[in-house]
């Protein structure tokens, strides 16, 4: 069952077996896996989304060959023990983080540090923005801060005063690429400059991760990219308690050693019960002006990777000088042309279509929850301690 807690019912916002909707999971000798699912409504529209969710997070895993789904629904005391759940988790749960259940978040992952994490997630930024979507970038790398240069802006996050004037709320810096928006919150926007060292250990860098989650008033997106720190350490451990429903991109170049310490990556996902949803190649194959092709960082890495993860080669991105000159700029190449932004271009249509594909609402569990919402009108507000400074930044 621990998989199965990565998938939320995207109008209840809790995880299908806090909700008592996964009622059986058995698994036979030949690997196929038979999981029995109780929607809220019978012909509920959200059944394909679930669905999908299911078989994206248990498809790839060790041993298994098969997953097959049966459908019941909940009877009248299950769906009142569902809504009662549902009651608890809008009174002591909501606090906890500023993400909407509706949005999709992605940690995007690496085994070690120098494969371009930090340009994928800005690039993957821009492309899933160009589409029209709302996109937030977290930018974990609280050591490495990077995105906001990546990403073309400047300054220091300001806070504003928070529901019923208790607390504050950071603001994330935002901005607009073609049809859509993209929301930014960095460690980068809160020191003085960026040549500023932290020299923090883990239990800050946890809890500032914690404040980037609670304290920064996100509003609706569609997806979150989380921009990791390289490595299994303790910010990936406490993001994966954090968002049990995080799904994880990895990003390793061609060659074969770092493939192999990308590996751990996707082994700490799976041992916290995220789903990975996929591998990009980055630094791949430079073509030169004479159509010459020179594989400088090795080949075959990331398809190894995908293949041993059992999880989709979602694209590779060439080795571009222009990668790293609109980094510098903070004008992300996807915005431009050329092989590499024709690269997350398509990484970006195979995240939206297939591999996280964000959520369409449907209506079925939402007419309930807002039933259990009204039920807590009545009650004060719970006080959340934001942990800010005067200003509405965090101490640094």
């Amino acid at each position: 069952m621990g998989m199965l807690r990565g998938v939320i019912d995207p109008e209840l916002g809790s995880d299908i077996v806090d909700l008592g909707m996964a009622k059986r999971v058995t698994v036979s000798d030949d690997g196929l896996v038979t999981i029995t699912i109780a929607l809220t409504t019978a012909g509920c529209p959200l059944r394909a989304q679930i669905q999908r969710d299911i078989r994206a997070r248990v498809e790839g895993l060790p041993g298994v060959t098969k997953v097959k789904l049966d459908w019941t629904e909940l009877d009248q005391a299950e769906k009142a023990a569902a809504m009662a759940k549902a009651r608890w988790n809008v009174r002591e749960s909501a606090p906890d983080t500023e993400i909407p259940a509706t949005t999709k978040i992605i940690t995007i992952a690496s085994g070690k540090g120098g494969v371009g994490k930090s340009s994928v997630t800005a690039n993957l930024a821009a492309a899933l923005a160009a589409r029209g979507l709302t996109v937030g970038v977290m930018d974990a790398d609280i050591w490495g801060f990077s995105i906001p240069r990546m990403l073309g802006v400047d300054g220091r996050l300001r806070g504003e005063a928070g529901d019923g004037g208790s607390g504050k709320k950071i603001i994330p810096f935002e901005r607009s690429i073609g049809p859509g928006l993209v929301k930014i919150v960095s460690m980068g926007l809160l020191v003085d400059d960026e040549e500023s060292a932290l020299m923090w250990r883990g239990l800050m860098l946890n809890r500032a991760v914690q404040h980037f989650l609670e304290d920064v008033h996100w509003g609706a997106m569609d997806y979150l990219l989380i921009d990791m720190p390289p490595g299994t350490g303790d910010v990936q451990m406490g993001l994966a308690r954090m968002l049990p429903r995080a799904e994880m991109i990895v990003v390793t170049t061609p060659s074969l050693s770092a493939q192999k310490v990308a590996t751990r990556a996707v082994s700490m996902a799976r041992k916290s019960y995220l789903r990975v949803a996929g591998v990009i190649e980055n630094m791949s194959a430079f073509e030169c002006a004479h159509g010459e092709s020179y594989a400088l960082f090795g080949t075959g890495g990331g398809q190894a990777l995908a293949d041993d993860a059992g999880v989709p080669l979602l694209g590779r991105i060439p080795l571009e000088a222009s990668v790293a000159a609109g980094g510098d700029r903070g004008e992300p190449v996807a915005l431009g042309e050329g092989p590499a932004a024709a690269a997350f271009a398509a990484i970006a249509e195979i995240i939206v279509t297939e591999a996280v594909p964000p959520v369409a609402m449907a209506g079925c569990s939402a007419r309930m929850l807002d039933a259990a919402i009204a039920a807590l009108d009545a009650e004060p507000p719970k006080t959340a301690v934001s942990g800010l400074t005067s200003d509405g930044t965090l101490p640094v």
